[in-house]
């Protein structure tokens, strides 16, 4: 689950861009990473880079649910991608190929 969430996520950072920065949903990481903390007790739980050097974070709250995708540019500036409720830390082994049909 928390895989599909970054590989949906990749996928939206790759079009954002300079413009797409400038809208409502975007801001100093500084202030966004302080207002999913202040206003939705969310702390960052993944990351991963992606495109263009474009970090991507997970932050939710363990108890509440919540939780938002962002997208940060090189530049500081980062953007809202998602959010939602009913998060879950999930550890998923993977299955070698031979043994799915098992």
């Amino acid at each position: 689950m928390k895989e599909l969430l970054f590989i949906a996520a990749g996928f939206a950072c790759l079009a954002a861009s300079g413009a797409e920065a400038q809208n409502r949903n975007c801001a100093n990481r500084e202030k966004v990473v302080a207002r999913l903390a202040d206003g939705y007790g969310e702390s960052r739980q993944a990351i991963g880079l992606g495109a263009n050097n474009q970090v991507v974070e997970t932050f939710a709250n363990l108890e509440s649910g919540t939780w938002t995708v962002v997208v940060t540019m090189p530049s500081g500036i980062t953007c809202l991608v998602a959010s939602g409720k009913a998060f879950e830390l999930v550890e998923e082994a993977l299955i070698p190929a031979g043994e799915k049909d098992a």
